[in-house]
């Protein structure tokens, strides 16, 4: 970041954070002492707009809170009803759901997905027929994850999963841990395949209204009509900016919903109360322990043995990842989207839980309060996890910043591309993507996508090109074209995307 921007960028943080009101935790335990100063201190190292977290202790919800603005310069304070994007650990919440149809006898974990969607297709043919349900709930089915077919694309749910049939098998099957967002989006439509309803409606009767969820929602438009909704944020060369919330119904099932520190509390106490909340069951408590127990190994990398030098073992179970923390077994997942990060924990053993979200995804200062929380009520030593996850983001910065000089610096100057630029208009086409398309502009090349994907090209050298996002909150990346021997442009490599090819 530049040095005047963060420190402009972290004044203003402070100043907010210290107008906005102080109201009272609720029920506030002696092991939570000192929290509150803590976060704030760490929003303002983080730059974090805004943020909320939830702690539940044997049933209870003991702290409660919002800090900072759901928007960055709008006065608007973050409080523990505040809707927050939650991303990923929505997840968790469609395996619920088809739990609950596991405990019917309508469907089990086992079950050939064909079976329920006898359309689903993937690439190699023994998977498709031998693909279970549990393989898409633990990301062991080796396909490629190609995210962006969801974050970009414009299509809707139900070609997505059509386009399955695209994704290259990356890895064998069942051979390891691949994480893949499209593959829970395939989850999601085998629960409404067999509950005979769509995904979202199951989620709202069956979830969220009898756990007095009455905000949290999975749909789009719904969250425009809320009240008390956060914005996105976004660090785009050293500046903190506002981004603009998008619509991802397709994703659905994989990480759609919006809720709050407070409403995601009553998820955890489901969770914590083995299957039942406030006298109901919901899921019985062998199948909620199916989706806690480890069903995947994960690798433990090197950053982890350094930070916790007592794991043991880290696990993909049914839409949680665990592993063991001083002794305990912890259960826990993240979430990404829209610019927002999510962080949901749970140690069972202790009947603790906390959900932390905060409206800037750079930040890992969600999963430092969470470690935080958990040494607190574990009576360990105190240790300030927010430095310790501050200095990798610091490093993996550096990393950033120094990857892109070696871009600049391996820039051949002085170069034309090889055609004009008339040349290189037209569609371009991929089977999992979709079109994309090439124009004239006043200004030189446009590149179109989708409705928010509309891109000006700036020549970097020979036939690449600086694709420059006019929503300035998408960064900048580089399309290159490949010529066939009779000089005309064969294909087009988008970066982060993949390579379209000139439909002629």
């Amino acid at each position: 970041m530049h040095p005047t921007n963060s420190l402009r960028a972290v004044a203003a943080l402070l100043f907010v954070l210290l107008l906005l009101p102080v109201r009272p935790a609720l029920a506030q335990t002696p092991e939570l002492e000192g929290m509150e100063s803590y976060i704030r201190a760490a929003m303002v190292d983080w730059e974090i707009p805004g943020l909320a977290i939830a702690v539940v202790k044997d049933d209870s919800v003991v702290f409660a809170r919002g800090y900072g603005e759901r928007e960055l310069g709008s006065g608007e304070p973050v409080d523990e009803n505040t809707l927050f994007a939650i991303a990923s650990t929505t997840k968790a919440m469609t395996v619920a759901g088809l739990g609950m149809l596991v405990d019917g006898g309508e469907l089990d974990w086992d079950d050939p997905v064909t079976e329920h969607l006898p359309g689903f297709q993937l690439d190699d043919p023994y998977v498709t027929r031998h693909v279970t349900i549990r393989d898409l709930l633990t990301h062991r089915t080796g396909v490629s994850r190609d995210d962006q077919v969801w974050i970009a694309a414009p299509l809707d749910r139900d070609e997505i999963v059509h386009r399955a049939r695209y994704l290259s098998q990356a890895n064998g099957f069942r051979e390891a841990y691949r994480y893949n967002n499209i593959m829970y989006m395939t989850a999601g439509e085998v629960l409404a395949a067999v509950a005979g309803t769509e995904w979202e409606v199951f989620m709202e009767e069956r979830l969220f209204g009898p756990l007095n969820m009455t905000r949290s929602t999975p749909r789009s438009a719904v969250v425009e009509t809320r009240d008390n909704v956060t914005s996105s944020h976004v660090l785009r060369d050293g500046e903190l900016m506002v981004a603009g919330r998008r619509d991802y119904d397709a994703l659905g099932p994989a990480g759609s919903v919006f809720s709050s520190a407070w409403e995601m509390a009553q998820w955890i106490r489901l969770h914590l109360a083995g299957g039942s909340y406030e006298g109901q069951r919901f899921l019985e408590t062998s199948t909620l322990a199916e989706m806690h127990s480890p069903q995947v190994v994960m690798q433990i990398d090197t950053t982890q043995q350094r930070m916790f030098p007592t794991r043991n073992f880290s696990a993909y179970g049914l839409g949680w990842r665990m592993q063991d923390y001083h002794g305990r077994k912890v259960v826990q997942h993240t979430g990404s989207v829209n610019y927002t990060r999510t962080q949901v924990g749970m140690i069972p053993s202790e009947g603790l839980g906390v959900v932390v979200m905060a409206n800037l995804n750079t930040s890992q200062l969600q999963t430092a309060l969470m470690h935080r929380v958990f040494d607190a009520f574990l009576g360990l030593p105190e240790t300030d996890w927010s430095s310790e996850y501050l200095e990798l983001a610091d490093r993996s910065a550096a990393r950033s910043a120094a990857q892109a000089e070696e871009r600049r610096e391996s820039r051949t100057e002085d170069t034309e591309p090889s055609l004009p630029l008339e040349e290189y208009v037209g569609s371009y086409t991929d089977r999992l993507y979709g079109d994309l398309q090439i124009e004239m502009g006043a200004g030189g090349l446009v590149l179109r996508y989708a409705p928010e994907y509309v891109a000006d090209l700036e020549h970097w050298h020979h036939d690449t090109f600086r694709v420059v996002w006019r929503n300035t909150w998408l960064g900048r990346s580089f399309v290159t074209f490949h010529l066939e021997a009779r000089a005309r442009v064969q294909t087009l490599d988008l970066q982060g995307f993949t390579t379209f090819r000139a439909d002629r």
